[in-house]
């Protein structure tokens, strides 16, 4: 079984294929991505009606790029997936209206993905896949959560943020140090010549005893420090943003611990955005490796929104029979949808 994913959520158009067909995990077949973010630079961030334009040029080109690579044609692929939601609504729509057309032209059935459960289940692809079930640290622009993961499907929310995600602490935070677009990478990398010590900067919610997460807070202090240094920011700039890097990866990390230690599984899987975080990782495998844990991670490529993860899903989804595609191609989306909503449908 072939399956094409098609992901345009946000700023990155991705189109992939997966062979669901043989034993075990389903197989990567090829998949080509096309980033939006030197057109968004110059605005300082995502401009939605921008975003869905440049979707609607790349997205069939991507599609021709990813069979070549696989050495099939349109008429091989069996099952199209495209990103539901959450995301962008107009960027959604145009993910969704290719990928239903294209259904309705070659007479194959659509299947729409939550992007949530995309990165969720993308650790899959990886040459150390995971097994079921498992603690999962999802870490994806604006979304902060652990889940409980028992199989495709079936989750349960153990803890979300409850105001700014930590991919919006680290954007925002590089903002206020005027580190540019997109900021969340660029102030890892300056982390790196900085001290994480040089600054007392809060870890909200570290001891609140449950597993939600906070961190608006910690931006309000970057700034509050920012304003202190004045002048003297750009000689301190490498020192804050590795002070504020390491209380987000100390938030994320413990409370990882916790939701592992509280469910008594001993299996984490990291993904999403801050998922390819250097010091995340490495603090986290220092961890885990401690208690005995084993902690995946999508491979790096693969860490960003990108159609594998759609289309890895999909068939998930459909070998689990926990889904049936539809011939049916009106199509909706949902820019706002809950990832535990999925356990309930089932």
């Amino acid at each position: 079984m072939l399956v094409l994913g098609i992901e345009s959520s946000c700023d990155e158009t991705g189109v992939a294929l997966v062979d669901a067909g043989g034993p075990g995990v389903p197989r990567l077949l090829g998949h080509a991505l096309h980033s939006q973010v030197r057109m968004h630079e110059a605005y300082g961030g995502v401009v939605p009606e921008l975003a869905s334009r440049d979707h609607i040029r790349r997205v069939l080109p991507l599609t021709h790029e990813v069979l070549q690579q696989a050495g099939r044609t349109l008429q091989d692929i069996e099952t199209v997936a495209y990103t539901r939601g959450p995301g962008l609504a107009g960027a959604l729509l145009v993910g969704a209206g290719v990928a239903c057309a294209l259904g309705a032209a070659l007479g194959k059935p659509v299947l729409g993905v939550h992007h949530l459960e995309g990165h969720l289940l993308s650790p899959f692809l990886s040459a150390d896949p995971p097994e079921f079930p498992f603690v999962a640290l999802l870490v994806s622009g604006g979304h902060t959560q652990l889940m409980r993961v028992e199989g495709v499907g079936d989750y349960e929310l153990l803890g979300e943020t409850i105001d700014d995600a930590a991919g919006e602490a680290f954007d925002k935070s590089a903002k206020l140090m005027g580190l540019g677009y997109p900021g969340g990478p660029a102030l890892s990398r300056l982390a790196q010549q900085g001290d994480p010590k040089a600054f007392a900067l809060p870890r909200p919610l570290l001891h609140s005893g449950d597993l939600d997460f906070s961190f608006a807070g910690l931006k309000t202090a970057v700034l509050t420090q920012a304003r202190k240094l004045g002048d003297g920011l750009g000689a301190r700039k490498a020192d804050l943003a590795a002070s504020t890097e390491a209380a987000i990866v100390e938030v994320l990390l413990k409370k990882s611990l916790a939701a592992l230690k509280a469910s008594g599984l001993k299996r984490l899987v990291v993904a999403g955005g801050v998922g390819a975080n250097r010091l995340l990782r490495e603090q986290l495998d220092q961890a885990c490796a401690k208690r005995g844990v084993r902690v995946h991670y999508p491979e790096l490529e693969l860490c960003t929104d990108n159609g594998a993860m759609i289309a890895m899903a999909a068939a998930m989804r459909l070998g689990a029979d926990v889904e049936k595609a539809s011939r049916s191609y009106a199509f909706d989306v949902k820019p706002r949808w809950p990832l535990h909503e999925l356990s309930a449908r089932r």
